[in-house]
């Protein structure tokens, strides 16, 4: 039985400004590095956030091509708690909102933004009365 997710993967071109972004801006917690199997050079930095974590991979040479294709990976939606004080933090960090806070279709508060390599983020604050809320028991 699937009991959650476990991670996201993310190439990151530039791992200085993925793990500013990840950890200083957004704040997950470094939880360890992995090196490569073969040849030993760093390969992984996983940052964790509860139960869930972000691999973050090095040296990202192409494209992401799920990015901007109808299918594959979309976006990366992660709960706060408190939506406007997240967006003021990360915008203080001087990174933009692509969309400001709004109330979307399912009752939850909801603001958009795209970390160093385009991948996009949704921030949502879930409101009791959603239907996420609701199967949550909130």
């Amino acid at each position: 039985m699937i009991t959650g997710i476990a991670h996201i993967a993310v190439n990151a071109k530039d791992m200085e400004k993925s793990m500013d972004f990840y950890v200083k801006v957004l704040g997950f917690k470094k939880a360890f590095s992995l090196a490569h199997p073969e040849t030993g050079a760093p390969w992984i930095e996983y940052l964790q956030a509860g139960n869930q974590f972000i691999e973050l991979f090095y040296n990202a040479k192409e494209e992401n091509p799920w990015r901007s294709s109808l299918c594959g990976f979309n976006h990366l939606c992660l709960r706060v708690d408190d939506i406007h004080s997240a967006v003021k933090m990360i915008k203080e960090a001087g990174y933009p909102m692509d969309k400001e806070v709004s109330e979307g279709k399912d009752r939850n508060l909801q603001a958009w933004l795209k970390d160093p390599d385009g991948i996009r983020i949704e921030l949502m604050q879930i409101n009791p009365q959603s239907p996420q809320g609701k199967c949550m028991g909130l």
